[in-house]
């Protein structure tokens, strides 16, 4: 295989390891949480690495884990106080525990090979030259095995708490009255975010790791409604945006950490736009239709109030909507075509009549 197919195996990887994680967030209205835990495991990466001096040791993972578990914690308690939201309780302890590793990181680790830069950043083109081997055998990319073995992990799991997972997600209060244990569920969840964080965290950075969290799952949030099938879009939108930013960053000739990136936001925007049910199209279709609906009950309310009288053969024209409700032109031809187009109203010439549909239809608006 060639190093521009494994790293974008590895993008791929990569990507739905940290969107399956990222659709819960997402759906527990907690998805900067994922900001914070791929800054705040920093120090726990740091210690275990003074511990270990081994950059691949387990123990870095084991604390990363820890150390977001921690933030999860200390930002838990912080809101419960009452003092602070949690937005505030994240912004409060993140940094703080960010600043901690970036600190030990400049101070007492200057001459090893634990960069600011590459922790912000990650490099995936370098992603080839650390490889797996076996009995002189080479298995390709450590990222890929690791990622891989995060991936499976996360599946195993989902597949034995999704019903646990679904409950506490959409109904905590129900979860709860079930025994299910929602708390330990949440925690159980940030766990993983956080396994997922650090084994991300070398090979692509943590600007990136929670740029596939959170919008992948937020684009496959816009196109439905459905968890199966949000999991699987975010898994699919997440691997799409990593080969689509691999080819932006070959084009522009640019980091691909920030392509992939781009490319995750744009995906997000065209849902933003044009999703068929919460784009921005759609709701601007509906809101009109709803104008142009209620324009017409309107409309035909005005008839049923004029029909009958002395003044119905003026007041019930159409060229006298523009005086007597007093909409523009444009707006009463437009109504009187969603009132002819309903079959609420007949139109003869300049002169409007109500059907008996838009007699009922008038009637029932007034009694409401």
């Amino acid at each position: 295989m060639s190093p521009s197919a494994e790293i974008q195996l590895v993008a791929v990887v990569t990507a739905a390891a940290c969107a399956l994680p990222g659709a819960f967030l997402v759906l527990r209205r907690v998805a900067m949480l994922s900001d914070a835990i791929s800054h705040a495991i920093l120090p726990g990466i740091v210690v275990a690495f003074f511990w270990t001096r081994d950059l691949s040791s387990p123990w870095l993972v084991l604390a990363a884990s820890a150390t977001g578990v921690l933030t999860v914690a200390l930002i838990e308690a912080l809101r419960r106080t009452g003092r602070v939201k949690e937005d505030a309780a994240v912004g409060l302890v993140f940094p703080a525990l960010f600043a901690l590793g970036v600190v030990l990181v400049s101070r007492a680790a200057g001459d090893v090979h634990l960069d600011v830069d590459a922790v912000l950043l990650g490099e995936l083109a370098f992603a080839p030259f650390d490889r797996v081997t076996w009995g002189g055998a080479d298995l390709g990319p450590t990222a890929l095995w690791t990622m891989g073995g995060i991936l499976l992990a996360e599946l195993a799991l989902l597949a034995a708490f999704y019903k646990e997972l679904q409950a506490s997600t959409f109904d905590p209060a129900l979860a709860a009255a079930l025994g299910l244990a929602p708390a330990a569920l949440h925690y159980g969840l940030m766990g993983v975010v956080s396994v997922a964080a650090v084994g991300a965290f070398d090979a692509v950075g943590s600007i990136l790791v929670v740029a596939l969290m959170v919008a992948p799952p937020a684009t496959a949030w816009l196109l439905t409604d459905r968890l199966p099938r949000m999991l699987a879009l975010s898994v699919a939108v997440g691997a799409a945006s990593a080969l689509a930013g691999y080819a932006f960053a070959r084009w522009l000739d640019t980091t691909l950490a920030g392509a992939m990136a781009v490319a995750a936001g744009l995906a997000f925007a065209l849902a933003w736009a044009f999703a068929p049910e919460r784009g921005l199209a759609a709701v601007a279709r509906r809101r009109a239709g709803q104008r142009r609906t209620f324009a017409a009950t309107l409309l035909a309310v005005h008839l049923l109030q004029h029909e009958g009288h002395a003044d119905a053969d003026r007041e019930c024209r159409a060229s006298h909507l523009t005086e007597h409700v007093g909409w523009e032109a444009a707006f009463a031809r437009r109504a009187v075509e969603a009132a002819v187009g309903a079959g609420w109203v007949r139109a003869d010439g300049d002169r409007l009549y109500l059907t008996d549909a838009g007699r009922a239809t008038a009637a029932a608006a007034v009694v409401a």
